[in-house]
């Protein structure tokens, strides 16, 4: 798998577009995941699929379908260079280890000030622990077992 992260990655250099993920499927599915900060649009998706299915097919990478998609709303937070991208942005955060018998938190994600190495950094995760009490988790890129957004997303529409 590292290798198709790796082929992948060196395919989509001069495409301006960020590889989020690559998973293998069962019934030979390849699932590539992109992004870019101003969104994904189909012409990308289609611009990424033609590059990575040329390259695939030189560097012998088997697989039956490729799909290429954007991480959606709830993109998952992967690499600690996410934590500090996405500094200010609302997300789910599930911890290695329970703090005050709990793992998972939902809240404001807060990242240091100034040029940092995301691995080595101090983020603060901004949640509220009852109505009206807000409090700060502190961690680190080690102590997250999965991260992703979780935007308040609006159904409700015009009222008429």
């Amino acid at each position: 798998m590292a290798d198709i992260l790796a082929v992948a990655q060196q395919a989509m250099l001069g495409l301006d577009v960020e590889l989020v993920d690559v998973e293998r499927a069962p019934l030979g599915l390849l699932r590539v995941t992109i992004d870019r900060p101003e969104g994904v649009s189909i012409e990308d998706c289609e611009q990424v699929s033609k590059q990575l299915s040329r390259v695939f097919e030189v560097e012998g990478i088997d697989y039956k379908r490729l799909e290429v998609s954007s991480p959606g709303v709830d993109r998952p937070l992967l690499r600690a260079g996410d934590y500090i991208r996405f500094a200010g942005a609302r997300i789910e955060l599930r911890l290695r280890e329970a703090v005050g018998n709990r793992k998972v938190f939902s809240g404001v994600l807060r990242a240091p000030e100034g040029d940092v190495d995301p691995v080595l950094a101090q983020f603060g995760l901004e949640y509220e622990a009852q109505p009206g009490n807000v409090q700060v988790l502190a961690f680190s890129f080690d102590d997250v077992d999965r991260a992703k957004l979780d935007p308040v997303l609006d159904f409700k529409g015009k009222k008429r």
